[in-house]
């Protein structure tokens, strides 16, 4: 169950990343998205 987290915050970080945020504020503000998916998954 760690990994499947681990590599789904691994790609939803690289996704981010490949998205190509602007500013800063969006770079944190998809990284924080990607938390949420994160947690909901695990609260799963």
């Amino acid at each position: 169950m760690k990994r499947m987290v681990a590599l789904m915050m691994l790609s939803l970080f690289s996704i981010a990343m490949l998205a190509g945020c602007n500013t800063v504020a969006g770079a944190g503000k998809d990284v924080q998205k990607a938390g949420e998916k994160v947690e909901d998954a695990a609260k799963r």
